[in-house]
Formats: structure tokens, C-alpha cells, sequence
């Protein structure tokens, strides 16, 4: 008695099945029409367009600074000169003739002393400080930074240099964001073309086109922000540009 109804399950999937795939192909034509709908009504359209260049640093900026101590500021003050000028016959020897220098910090030492009088603990000055901070800008984005290296030799001759790290620049930056603009428009114009083709039209013109927030960041990385990237640590770069791109059609 229970054989027929056993024997119609599948026929019943079956047709279950035949169904569900009927009704999403229904639903996919339904979606590809009203998005063809879309496209054949509108008069414009709107695209985002990318462009991507790789470039190397022309500058780099090496910070470092050196120090002294001494009981006076007199006495301070000379060593400072003494340690300046060892500090420039060290760039000078190694090509480089002009380097910038921040005007000198000083700081007072102190120290704990308890007086005898009253058995009380104060501070007393016991000397001075001065720091000086030194700028190296250089197009030998190789060179330079080597240089870190042979600066112990400073160490050596009793100067208390401290090499403070390098910046990367690309100063064409501006001229690349311009260049790259034209770029990431005719990747836009593209985008359309293709997206204006399922509606069966044509891009006709750029009505507008608005630059994104330009990314600098280390070679090959696609990192973004909001406010924008300008990577200082790497020697190469990749720069990166959006346009926003309106282009009516006919």
C-alpha cells in the first residue's frame, strides 16, 4: 500500500526543484531588465576611475642632533662650538658642504642635596646641557643614509651624536597628482563605456570630474585614509589617485 506514494517523492522533488530554478531565473532577468531600464533612461552616468604610479624619493632630510655638559655655561658653550665644528668637517668630508642647525637648547642640571642646617633635601644646579639640532637635505637618497653608519666616528672624537632618522620626499608629487588626474579620468571614461553598453548607449562627454584624496604610500601598498597618506619612511613609493567622473550618454 505505502509503494506509490514512495515511488512519486522524487517526481515531487523534481518538480520542486524545476520550480525554484525557474523563479530565480525569473528574478535574475527581472534585476538584469530593471538595471538595462536604468541605464537606457538615464542621461548620465556616474564612474569612479583610478590611476597608480610608482615612483623613488629625489629627497631625503636626515635629522640627528649632538650634545654637552659642562659645570658652566661658559665652559658649555665652548665644547658646543668645538663639537659643531667636528659635526661640519664630518659632512664636509663625505661631500656635504650645507646643513641646517636649530638654535641651542639648554637645560640645567640638577641634583639632590640635603642641607646641613635643617636636615632638608633640595635641588641644586650643578651644570648645563646644550643640544643642538642638525637637518641634512640631500638629493643622494642613497648615499646619505649610509652615512648613520660612519657617524660613530663622531662618537669616537667625544661628540655625543645622535642620528635621529631619515625622511623620504618626492618633491614632483604635485605634478605627478596632475599627470595621474588625466590617468584615473580615462579609467573612469572606460568604466562608463562598459557599464553604458548593457543599456545599449553610448558615452557622449565629461560633464565633470572631482580629484579624491591622493594616497603616497610605501611601493606597492594600497592603503588608505581619509585625510590621505604621504609615506616618509620608504625610499619607493607607489602614489595613488581617484576621480569622481560624470559623463552623459546619448
Amino acid at each position: 500500500m505505502n509503494s506509490p506514494s514512495v515511488s512519486t517523492r522524487p517526481h515531487l522533488f523534481g518538480l520542486l526543484a524545476g520550480l525554484a530554478l525557474s523563479a530565480g531565473l525569473v528574478f535574475t532577468a527581472l534585476v538584469l531588465a530593471n538595471t538595462w531600464t536604468r541605464i537606457a533612461e538615464s542621461q548620465v552616468i556616474n564612474v569612479t576611475g583610478s590611476a597608480r604610479k610608482n615612483v623613488r624619493s629625489d629627497l631625503v632630510v636626515w635629522r640627528s642632533s649632538f650634545s654637552v655638559e659642562a659645570p658652566t655655561l661658559i665652559e658649555a658653550q665652548q665644547k658646543l662650538r668645538a663639537d659643531h665644528a667636528k659635526a661640519a668637517a664630518f659632512f664636509s668630508q663625505r661631500g656635504i658642504e650645507g646643513f641646517t642647525a636649530s638654535p641651542v637648547q639648554v637645560t640645567e642640571l640638577t641634583a639632590r642635596q640635603r642641607h646641613g642646617d635643617d636636615d632638608t633635601v633640595g635641588s641644586v644646579r650643578v651644570g648645563y646641557r646644550l643640544t643642538q639640532f642638525v637637518e641634512v637635505h640631500s638629493s643622494d637618497v642613497e648615499r646619505v643614509p649610509r652615512l648613520a653608519n660612519d657617524s660613530s666616528e663622531l662618537l669616537q672624537q667625544g661628540v655625543a651624536f645622535v642620528s635621529g632618522g631619515f625622511d623620504f620626499i618626492y618633491t614632483k608629487a604635485g605634478d605627478a597628482k596632475v599627470e595621474m588626474m588625466a590617468e584615473a579620468t580615462k579609467d573612469a571614461r572606460a568604466r562608463a563605456e562598459q557599464i553604458a553598453t548593457q543599456g545599449n548607449r553610448r558615452i557622449k562627454e565629461l560633464r565633470q570630474a572631482k580629484m579624491g584624496v591622493v594616497q603616497i604610500n610605501p611601493l606597492y601598498s594600497s592603503n588608505t585614509s581619509w585625510e590621505g597618506n604621504n609615506d616618509t619612511t620608504s625610499l619607493e613609493k607607489t602614489i595613488i589617485a581617484t576621480v569622481t567622473a560624470t559623463f552623459s550618454m546619448k
